[in-house]
């Protein structure tokens, strides 16, 4: 519970940059800019992965590292994230050369799944070198 004097903790940076590339993905996968015949192939797939890719960062975050069992799924879930984000910037990629995209759209985007992607890679990192019963 909070007191009237303390303040909210600070959202998870990786997560928040998480949650805007699913924002980011949703506005550029309108009906606009992307044509019926994508929808149920490129845009599901661009917006189920930067979903996956949050959900994983989320619950990979709720874990507890001084349960072996969950200090494993973090790191299983980190890379899953890791994952996803590799096929979130091919499918990025495959966008912008069916010329669904433009090449400073392709460059936003992919910037926003690599700033996510990278962030990841270090907090995997991080936790792998981290010392056991350490949080």
């Amino acid at each position: 519970m909070l007191t009237p004097d303390a303040k909210p903790q600070p959202e998870f940076l990786l997560l928040a940059k998480a949650k805007d590339l699913v924002k980011h993905t949703d506005m550029m996968t309108s009906d606009k800019r992307f044509p019926k015949k994508y929808r149920f192939t490129l845009v599901n797939r661009l917006q189920e992965r930067c979903l996956e890719i949050f959900e994983n960062i989320s619950e990979a975050n709720d874990l507890n590292l001084l349960d072996g069992a969950e200090r494993a799924e973090r790191l299983r879930l980190q890379r899953r994230a890791l994952t996803l984000c590799k096929t979130a910037l091919f499918l990025v990629e495959v966008s912008h050369e069916r010329g669904l995209i433009t090449g400073a759209q392709t460059e936003a985007w992919a910037r926003a799944v690599t700033d996510v992607k990278n962030m990841c890679a270090r907090w995997h990192k991080q936790d792998k070198l981290r010392p056991w019963g350490i949080s």
